[in-house]
């Protein structure tokens, strides 16, 4: 939305707002453009009918503001009509903010989301119609819808989603960050008592990461990192702004595996534009900012999907967890810390006794379900405690459940659900699972959990220290 305010200002020949910036003694001509600027995030509309009003009220206000009467009852011809009478004067320039957000705001309801998408498609489609009037059109959206589906005839577009040239354009780079911050990162490694590097390294974790193309430049969320500087606390900035309720839904339905989330490997097919009656989950994930491009293969020509950061890694898991388990999610950091603080003692009674407030909650008829719910819930947990946790954790001979490595010692997990715990440590010991872990003076633990799955809850464990 920034980056559209300051090129409906460029178009408008605006130069004075641009003194002490590059573009200002460049040798761009600031000859002005008439605009027409047009944002779908304000356009709350129920239906397809009240879009449609919503449209054609917004063009006349538009058109009135340049003294032109419009022409025409249909939204697209009072469209048509506008570019027309502003084109014969000057060529025109078209921004549309967030032009995915009527169809974004129904996507649960297929039937009013495709009403909605060819409303949307007799607007843009007028572009197309229109191109000897205008100098610049320029479209911003959330979701890549295909072109066959939201613009038809506009097919001319140049999709940026992908481009290395643009995918700095939108975040704030690790240069930008040192050059234009610089005081205030003096002044709250100051405030903090740490060196700026070490307060560096730490905005670098939580916020930076962001990567939109197979050879891009990392960026940092701009949104977070203003917040953190105006209030000199590290917290989850961006995504208390929305919680992501479609995309857990849909996880669901779609019975995605949200543990393959820490070892995700796709083609370029995986960032397709999709249709309202074919929504994918990946897509959605990288679209809406929860994963992003952490590498890429030449050889296999596939790119690595993960969590940008630690704001989002942290805060979407620990909403997932909220959602899959039977604990709030206002209670679910509190228990996190509870488990952490009984393996600190170590005081296994007292963790397994948290760890089942987790399961206690969760009803019956999914109790009844399918293994994977539970693994789901056992992941997520483990990935929340915070330290060097991770869940399937690969060794030389198979895969250990869970470790947590602690100043304290090591904890190995292997769950068994409907199978014992006795057996479950038998196959930690029988696989050498301990071995990567052993130091001298270093305690390792051994647990083996048993996990009945018919009443959903924890059975029997056994730990053995090694």
């Amino acid at each position: 939305s920034l980056l559209i305010s300051t090129l409906k200002e460029i178009f408008e020949g605006n130069r004075e707002l641009f003194r002490g910036l590059w573009i200002y003694d460049s040798d761009y001509d600031w000859q002005p453009y008439p605009v027409i600027r047009i944002d779908f995030s304000l356009h709350q509309a129920k239906t397809a009918a009240e879009l449609k009003r919503s449209i054609a009220g917004l063009l006349t206000r538009i058109a009135r503001q340049h003294g032109i009467e419009l022409e025409g009852d249909a939204y697209y011809d009072r469209f048509e009509n506008l570019i027309f009478q502003l084109g014969s004067r000057n060529k025109v320039v078209v921004l549309i903010d967030e032009y995915d957000k009527p169809i974004i705001d129904h996507i649960e309801d297929v039937e009013t989301a495709r009403q909605i998408r060819e409303v949307l498609r007799g607007f843009y489609t007028v572009i197309k119609g229109m191109d000897e009037y205008l100098r610049f059109v320029f479209l911003t959206g959330v979701s890549k819808f295909s072109k066959v589906g939201v613009f038809s005839g506009l097919n001319n577009l140049e999709d940026l989603s992908l481009n290395t040239g643009t995918s700095a354009l939108l975040g704030i780079t690790e240069e930008e960050l040192r050059f234009f911050f610089r005081e205030h990162i003096a002044a709250f490694a100051q405030a903090r008592g740490i060196s700026e590097e070490e307060l560096l390294q730490r905005i670098r974790k939580w916020y930076d990461g962001f990567c939109f193309a197979r050879d891009c430049r990392h960026v940092y969320n701009p949104f977070s990192l203003l917040l953190l500087f105006k209030q000199r606390r590290f917290a989850n900035f961006w995504f208390e702004t929305g919680t992501p309720t479609f995309l857990i839904k849909l996880l669901r339905e779609q019975r995605y595996d949200v543990r393959q989330l820490d070892n995700l490997y796709v083609n370029e097919l995986a960032f397709s534009s999709y249709e309202v009656e074919d929504l994918s989950v990946l897509p959605l994930l990288y679209q809406t900012g929860y994963l992003t491009i952490k590498g890429y293969d030449p050889r296999r020509r596939q790119y690595r999907l993960y969590y940008p950061n630690r704001e989002v890694e942290e805060a979407f898991s620990q909403y997932l967890l909220g959602e899959f388990s039977g604990v709030r999610k206002e209670r679910a950091d509190s228990y996190l810390w509870d488990l952490v603080d009984a393996l600190a003692g170590p005081d296994f009674e007292a963790f397994f006794e948290v760890l089942q407030t987790f399961f206690a909650g969760i009803p019956y008829d999914i109790q009844i379900r399918r293994e994977r719910y539970y693994q789901t819930v056992f992941y997520l947990i483990f990935k929340l405690l915070g330290l060097r946790v991770s869940a399937e954790v690969r060794t030389r001979r198979g895969r250990i459940d869970a470790v947590i490595e602690l100043e304290e010692g090591v904890f190995l997990f292997e769950f068994k659900l409907d199978g014992s715990a006795e057996a479950a440590l038998a196959q930690i010991k029988e696989r050498g699972y301990a071995e990567p872990y052993r130091r001298p003076g270093r305690a390792v633990y051994l647990i083996g959990v048993e996990f009945e799955l018919d009443k959903g809850r924890i059975g029997e464990w056994q730990v053995e220290k090694v």
